[in-house]
């Protein structure tokens, strides 16, 4: 059973910094490739950033820039440093990972709120 757990959200003022960490557990992490989603109050959720098992990374348009995506196999942890927060990056922020037979998993997600 695999399972990943967020922590680090928070409320912050704009232009302030968070770090995001997700920690896997029950699976071999290191071939996962692994992403951030967010969802904001009332819209759909979203890409925000990507880093594969091979350490390709891809980001969201509005994030580029702004926020960096690493990965510690060592520790089985993800991170989203994240940074110049605007209020517009408020949302419950996801940790997801897939498995290379592309079967997908969700942690329970953690609330970043960004005022003004």
């Amino acid at each position: 059973q695999v399972q990943l757990v967020e922590s680090g959200g928070g409320l912050v003022q704009a232009g302030e910094s968070l770090r995001l960490s997700c920690v896997a557990s029950g699976t071999m992490f290191s071939i996962y490739d692994m992403s951030w989603y967010r969802q904001p109050p009332g819209k759909q959720r979203e890409m925000v950033a990507t880093i594969t098992s091979g350490s390709v990374i891809f980001y969201a348009d509005s994030v580029q820039g702004r926020f960096t995506i690493s990965r510690d196999n060592t520790k089985n942890t993800v991170y989203l440093q994240m940074n110049s927060l605007k209020p517009e990056d408020t949302a419950t922020y996801y940790c997801n990972g897939a498995s290379p037979s592309r079967r997908y998993y969700w942690g329970q997600g953690t609330q970043v709120t960004v005022s003004s």
